[in-house]
């Protein structure tokens, strides 16, 4: 039986099931609207760095054929065949996306979905709504990703700019080109069969024929090629980022090289030739330091050259601060700034009170108390935590004093970290405070809290921490200690002390803490002390 996936949900293939060869249909519709839907094969940093990858209505396959686009059957507006073990080891993450083609919304689509059978049977399924979405014009609606094991993720991320901002998000470029004069020599563009016959279900054998090239999986046998037709698709062609080439000095002619410039070199000479004196003002025709209408460095490729720097400048300066949606529920935009999605998981977020420095979307703020008997612990152990509640369908950026944030993903796991330490974390999991013992501090004990269960936590720090393997001579100045693995057995250093400077000659340290525990626990340390 199928497994209903929620957005966000995400799970092991082989939690899913023990095969690799696995077809992949999406189905989406709305009144008057047209899509097209492709896959995007990314790399460990979640970029398009090989168009090869890039599987669409004009690229029907990867080189090696681990992807394929099938076409529409067995009730799917489109589907793909992924053989998992076939994919290359640069290719870390599959985006299945739907974008549209020509006016509209997402919010104007009806019920569709994305599902995964293998070996005939329907193994996962992520269903959707138009109501989901508002004014995008993209979706990425389920990713394949590469996390020790491929994994499943149910996204239902959208992006208001379409195809163009889709690709742009992965780091590939629209290249707008002239449309070329009809030839009749010319294939015709990718499209389903022209044949009006049903094709065979997912998984059957295909009509005896001649052999093929390519094998039979699900999809209809390969007909004979049509007469000429006219293209299917009208969208400009789609390129990843390539390397941009110097263009030739404003008003030289490229077959009339400077002196001592090589032929068909694009670069000038750095130096003018020998006992030539620079001018204060480049001749016209000469290449001057910095020559007009040349790439200027940071400018993205593709923007026309000559363009005021009130436009494409305007841009290229602000590229390195855009949002960072990379359809998970929790996402750094930077070091010191996190995004939470809370249409993603459907759990509410607890946050620090404060920490909120924007949304977007409809989302509520609540006060979240911890009751009479929490504030009497939280005061006497100084582990209160002030929070707030984040409910809602949104997105909600968290920060604190320009602090750096990690998040930390607990799989059934526990970690210990300081009440002062903790920006937000999902409310699905369970905190309490834990009491570390020993003789010589003041009160008697030290405190921390414990989180545990499956969830995320964001923690902050000051600067860059460190994450150490516990051994047994591990030892960390409690003041600068932020967190550890719950597993950790913790005790008091003999060398204590009750207050700093204690008598002249003192070393200055406090209260050190000792770390024990099997291989796998660590000890996170900041470079700073409260």
């Amino acid at each position: 039986m199928a497994r209903e996936f929620q957005r966000g949900h995400k799970a092991k293939v082989s939690d899913l099931t023990s095969g690799t060869d696995l077809y992949v249909g999406v189905q989406i519709a709305g009144p008057g609207l047209t899509f097209d839907i492709s896959c995007f094969g990314l790399d460990a940093d979640e970029q398009l760095s090989d168009d090869r990858y890039f599987i669409f209505f004009n690229q029907p396959k990867s080189p090696e054929e681990s992807i394929q686009l099938l076409g529409a059957q067995a009730g799917d507006t489109e589907s793909f065949r992924v053989t998992l073990d076939r994919i290359p080891a640069n290719i870390h993450k599959l985006s299945f996306t739907a974008t549209l083609d020509g006016a509209g919304q997402m919010s104007q689509v009806g019920p569709g979905y994305i599902r995964i059978v293998a070996g005939g049977e329907e193994v996962v399924k992520y269903a959707f709504t138009g109501s989901e979405f508002t004014t995008e014009r993209a979706v990425m609606l389920g990713d394949f990703y590469l996390k020790d094991v491929w994994r499943f993720a149910a996204v239902g991320q959208g992006f208001d700019g379409g195809l163009d901002a889709l690709l742009k998000n992965f780091g590939g470029e629209v290249a707008e080109e002239a449309p070329a004069a009809p030839s009749h020599d010319a294939p015709p563009a990718f499209a389903p069969p022209s044949q009006a016959s049903a094709p065979p279900a997912f998984g059957a054998p295909a009509a005896p024929q001649a052999p093929q090239p390519a094998p039979a999986f699900g999809a209809p046998s390969a007909p004979a090629p049509a007469p000429q037709q006219p293209p299917v698709h009208a969208a400009p062609t789609i390129a990843a980022p390539m390397a941009p080439q110097a263009p030739a000095p404003y008003g030289q002619p490229p077959q009339q090289p400077q002196f001592g410039q090589i032929p068909g070199q694009g670069a000038p000479p750095a130096a003018p030739p020998y006992g030539q004196q620079p001018p204060a003002a480049p001749p016209y025709g000469q290449q001057p330091p910095v020559p007009f209408g040349q790439q200027p460095p940071g400018l993205p490729h593709g923007v026309p050259q000559g363009v005021p720097a009130t436009g494409a400048g305007l841009q290229a300066a602000l590229q390195p601060y855009k949002e960072a949606a990379t359809g998970q529920r929790w996402t750094s935009q930077n070091q010191q700034l996190m995004r939470v999605d809370l249409t993603m998981g459907g759990m509410p977020v607890l946050a620090r009170q404060g920490s909120m420095v924007m949304y977007q979307g409809k989302v509520d703020f609540g006060y979240k108390g911890a009751g009479f008997a929490g504030r009497m612990v939280g005061n006497a152990t100084g582990q209160e935590m002030q929070l707030m509640r984040c409910t809602g369908r949104g997105q909600v950026f968290l920060a604190e004093e320009g602090a750096h944030l990690h998040p930390i993903e607990l799989q059934g796991d526990g970690i210990c970290v300081s009440a002062e330490n903790v920006l937000a974390f999902d409310e699905s999991l369970q905190y309490e405070v834990r009491r570390i013992e020993g003789h010589g501090i003041p009160g008697g004990a030290l405190f921390t809290m414990q989180f545990q269960g499956t969830g995320t936590v964001v923690v902050k720090t000051h600067g860059v921490p460190v994450v150490l393997p516990v051994t047994p001579t591990t030892f960390a100045d409690c003041n600068a200690v932020v967190a550890w693995s719950s597993a950790s057995q913790v005790i008091i250093s003999s060398q204590v002390r009750l207050r700093r400077n204690a008598y002249p000659g003192h070393s200055g340290e406090t209260v050190n803490l000792q770390f024990r525990g099997a291989p796998g626990n660590f000890v996170v340390v900041q470079p700073y002390e409260v």
